[in-house]
């Protein structure tokens, strides 16, 4: 995708039956978990943007034998750990991927070098520097822990580190050096996260204890583990699914399936969300693959209700409150969002980017620093207004989510920068236009 920008207009319903890319999470951690392990790793599935992408070259450089063998298909064939990389390790906009690589790269006598794109190098490190200094890593990086950064690894310590918020892509970090530390790792996580890694580990034959506790737990992984190459098949992300669910929702006479859906119970804030707003959504043939739960889900168009959000919610659900807060435009009264602080040190300030952007397709919106109150449009007849160009500051999420909301709106939305939607979410725009969505370059003004 070139385009310069993009525009979405209103169009009749969306109707339809796609698949969701593969899970950007678990495909980043398929990628390093083979690469760190010994022997061959086969993947079905794996999400094939630009971020996944990165973390392949990154797992080739460090010694990993990784070859694509068809659509979503790919091997890694793993050498029990890596290997001094002979250049900077470019990790484009992942911001998972270079957090996630460089827990693992820290286990080892070796330093290396990472950088990425713009927005990238913006992105503070200082979340995973600290525990990994406390392990014995060192580096030398710009002010505020930020790309480009020499990490120096190995002869690392055991540690027992309780997350100061929640953060999957920390704890991942910390348990993936953990697995070449002197007596392994343990994270102490007062609220649950996505439990990928730990699923994952297992997979690949680590041993690894997992405690409740209270709202959080107790991950406790021991040193000196060989890790062993698997088979993997990568669900349909929830994150890119919510893009056609919402669209269903909030376009009259619609009706989306998004088949084989990743419904992990750290993941499924979302659906609970929009079930509390009265979303028609039902999950069918839900099956186990891989160790994960997959369901079909169906969204149709639903008259919605304002909500407050649970703000212990936010861990399970923190990519897609863009996208909910689209929903929200559409309903009736107040949804507020709380706890959402995490928004602001993404890819962008989502935060401001989706209040800016609502307020300026005519959305009642209150900006707090960790919450965002969204005044649904929805009063008799009246719709979402749209009719705006949005700054997305080449935030994906910000891209689809707008998009969205202008194939619903009276007047088309226009977003820039689209080319970063390839990011997590490549086929996008074909995807929609195949349940029925305009979306283009230069579409003319509703009639």
């Amino acid at each position: 995708m070139t385009a310069a920008n993009l525009t979405a207009r209103r169009a009749g319903p969306l109707r339809g039956v796609v698949r969701a890319p593969g899970d950007k999470s678990i495909s980043h951690r398929a990628l390093i978990l083979g690469a760190l392990a010994s022997g061959l790793t086969e993947i079905e599935g794996l999400l094939e943007g630009d971020d996944v992408k990165r973390t392949a070259a990154a797992m080739a450089a460090f010694g990993a034998g990784v070859e694509r063998l068809g659509e979503g298909k790919w091997r890694v064939e793993g050498r029990g750990g890596f290997s001094e990389a002979a250049d900077v390790i470019d990790c484009g906009n992942a911001g998972t991927g270079v957090r996630l690589i460089m827990g693992a790269a820290a286990g080892f006598d070796m330093a290396a070098t990472f950088t990425g794109d713009a927005s990238l190098r913006g992105r503070p490190m200082n979340r995973v520097l600290k525990p990994l200094g406390e392990m014995g890593a060192s580096w030398i990086c710009r002010q505020g822990g930020r790309l480009p950064l020499t990490l120096r690894g190995g002869n690392l310590r055991r540690i027992a580190y309780t997350l100061p918020e929640p953060s999957a892509q920390v704890k991942s970090a910390v348990l993936l050096a953990g697995l070449h530390a002197d007596g392994g790792a343990e994270v102490i996580e007062p609220e649950a996260t996505r439990d990928h890694t730990e699923r994952m580990l297992r997979g690949f034959g680590a041993e690894i204890e997992v405690r409740e506790a209270g709202a959080g737990r107790h991950i406790v992984l021991p040193g000196g583990q060989t890790l062993r190459g698997t088979r993997i098949h990568v669900p349909g992300d929830p994150s890119s699914a919510a893009f056609p669910l919402v669209a269903a929702l909030v376009t009259p006479g619609s009706e989306v399936t998004v088949q084989g859906m990743l419904l992990n119970p750290l993941r499924i804030g979302l659906l609970e969300t929009l079930g509390d707003m009265g979303a028609d959504i039902s999950v069918t043939n839900v099956r186990d693959e891989g160790g994960e739960t997959v369901a079909d889900v169906t969204a149709r168009h639903s008259e919605l209700e304002g909500v407050e959000v649970p703000p212990e919610r936010a861990p399970s659900m923190i990519d897609e409150y863009p996208i909910l807060a689209v929903a929200a435009a559409f309903a009736s009264g107040k949804t507020t969002m709380r706890g959402i602080g995490e928004m602001r040190v993404k890819e962008s300030d989502r935060i401001a980017l989706m209040a800016a952007g609502l307020a300026a397709c005519g959305i009642g919106v209150e900006e707090e620093p960790e919450a965002l109150t969204v005044v649904g449009a929805k009063r008799g007849n009246h719709l979402v207004a749209g009719g705006a160009g949005v700054t997305t500051h080449g935030d994906h999420r910000i891209a689809m989510s707008h998009l969205i909301l202008g194939m619903a709106a009276e007047e088309p939305v226009t977003v820039d920068e689209p080319g970063m939607i390839a990011t997590s979410f490549p086929g996008f725009v074909q995807m929609m236009r195949g349940l029925g969505a305009e979306i283009g370059e230069d579409l003319p003004a509703t009639v």
